[in-house]
């Protein structure tokens, strides 16, 4: 940063220059006699100086379009390339790894979805009240077939509804994975972000760029977004993991116990 000029009071870094009309109150003779504040500016390098704000991306044109799908397809070896539209718009397919680590709850006591149930969408979760909770297997992968106008909240919705999970969708975030200097990083994507545009910019392969869906997670369990049942069923499910892990540790020390005994009484037969 410069100090301001006599009387001008001009301060500025250079690189903010171009953002800044000024409109100096001097006159004209002590204008021609006196240096621009352009000229008594020196170049500043590695400062947190500030920049120009960035222009939103302009969006691709139909041609573009078509290019990253042509090259896309080129590339996807399982048969799961993406489908163009007279309108712009496209489909293809994208795969979600499921990790979850609570319980989620689905209707008890009714048969499994039939495929005349998903082609007819039947709300098979509204024929019973009956509620119970289980927890999904981990890192299950579920393919889904989306267009480009398909949000996170609507494949949210959609894995739900494949699942029969009715607990509310908020509970729920989509994220990216990507792989970066070797680490794996995930990336919490906006409801009204396209997951289809994402894969499509990524390319096919899967290492590259993959979706998972996890809890919401925002710092603290909302306990009071869970029913009552639900809540009742993780207490029920606490408190066998409690008995299991009880059960780990004693058996685990019950055998440290024998073999002490074992090597006591070994001890003691041995002539001293």
């Amino acid at each position: 940063m410069n100090p301001p000029l006599p009387d001008c009071k001009f301060t500025c870094h250079p690189e903010c220059r171009n953002l800044i009309q000024l409109d100096c109150s001097r006159q004209e003779g002590q204008a021609r006699d006196r240096p621009s504040p352009e000229s008594t500016l020196t170049p500043t390098f590695g400062q947190n100086v500030c920049k120009p704000v960035e222009e939103t991306p302009r969006p691709p044109t139909l041609q573009e379009i078509k290019q990253k799908i042509d090259s896309y397809n080129s590339r996807e070896k399982n048969c799961l390339g993406m489908k163009l539209s007279e309108d712009g718009t496209y489909t293809g397919f994208i795969k979600v790894h499921l990790k979850l680590r609570r319980p989620v709850t689905v209707p008890a006591g009714i048969r499994p979805q039939s495929i005349y149930d998903a082609i007819k969408e039947v709300n098979l979760a509204a024929t019973t009240d009956k509620r119970t909770s289980f927890y999904l297997p981990l890192d299950a992968i579920k393919q889904l077939h989306i267009s480009s106008t398909t949000t996170v909240s609507e494949v949210i919705q959609g894995l739900l509804r494949k699942f029969m999970v009715v607990d509310n969708p908020q509970k729920f975030a989509l994220f990216k994975r990507i792989h970066k200097d070797g680490q794996v990083l995930f990336q919490k994507l906006s409801i009204a972000d396209c997951p289809l545009y994402l894969r499509l910019l990524a390319g096919p392969d899967t290492d590259v760029l993959s979706f998972v869906l996890k809890e919401n997670e925002t710092g603290e369990v909302e306990w009071d977004a869970f029913s009552i049942p639900e809540l009742q069923n993780f207490l029920t499910i606490l408190e066998k993991e409690e008995q299991d892990k009880i059960q780990q540790v004693q058996k685990k020390y019950n055998k440290f116990r024998q073999k002490l005994e074992e090597a006591l009484r070994e001890s003691q037969g041995k002539p001293g």
